[in-house]
């Protein structure tokens, strides 16, 4: 019998593929700096590609590893947590395992409220894959008080949560998070709002995105605007843009 995975083999695949220069480049890019959204944050250096090579590897990591990896002060460390929490989130709905799905959203939730899932790319990667699929057939309550809640990241867990819905054709949770958030001129919930809003208008239906932006566009912000407006028409494009 195989010994079961261990957040320290995580660790240290991770660090065979760290990059000294990468770190300092990506310590800039995700504004780690005093003051800034990803204050403090650390990395080591690993793109993206090479930490979802390391994690096809540690999919079957125990919820005590994964929860070890969340806590790390080392970001490329959480973000390779929230990917095999994905996996293991993506074999419980196939399945068909709700007691398992629910234990991973809760995982999840924990995670957030202790502040480790921080960052733009940490959500983006995770929350529909985690959140959003355990949603898709039940209430969606969950996500409307996360949005009530003054965290960046709660916001934006909600709003990129409902990728999973946009993805079955179904934009009206969208739709109700991005009205509740319209007065939120933060830039990383603004450009939720229009990242989310676009997929509507490329996945569903650009009717129903634009009988959305003709009832709200005059209320949103620039930057969740233009977002939600990118892969319009230029003529259609510059109507809305005019509005605000």
């Amino acid at each position: 019998m195989n010994p079961k995975p261990t957040a320290a083999q995580v660790r240290n695949a991770l660090a065979k593929r760290a990059n000294s220069t990468d770190a300092h480049n990506l310590q800039r890019f995700f504004k780690t700096g005093e003051g800034e959204y990803g204050e403090g944050d650390e990395f080591i250096g690993v793109r993206v590609p090479a930490t979802r090579e390391v994690v096809r590897d540690f999919t079957e990591l125990p919820p005590a590893e994964v929860d070890e990896l969340l806590d790390s002060p080392i970001h490329e460390h959480r973000l390779a947590a929230l990917l095999i929490l994905n996996a293991q989130q993506k074999r419980a709905v196939q399945a068909k395992d709700q007691r398992a799905q629910k234990v991973n959203v809760d995982r999840y939730l924990a995670a957030l409220k202790r502040g480790r899932i921080n960052n733009w790319d940490l959500v983006d990667a995770s929350a529909e894959h985690v959140i959003g699929v355990w949603l898709l057939d039940k209430p969606r309550t969950l996500l409307f008080e996360l949005a009530e809640q003054d965290s960046l990241w709660d916001r934006r867990v909600a709003l990129l949560s409902t990728f999973a819905f946009i993805k079955k054709g179904d934009p009206s949770t969208t739709f109700e998070l991005a009205t509740q958030l319209i007065d939120d001129r933060r830039d990383l919930v603004q450009k939720a709002v229009g990242w989310m809003l676009r997929e509507v208008g490329k996945r569903v239906d650009q009717e129903q995105l634009a009988k959305f932006l003709d009832a709200n566009a005059a209320e949103m912000g620039r930057t969740a605007l233009s977002y939600a407006t990118e892969h319009l028409d230029p003529a259609e494009r510059a109507v809305y843009r005019a509005k605000r």
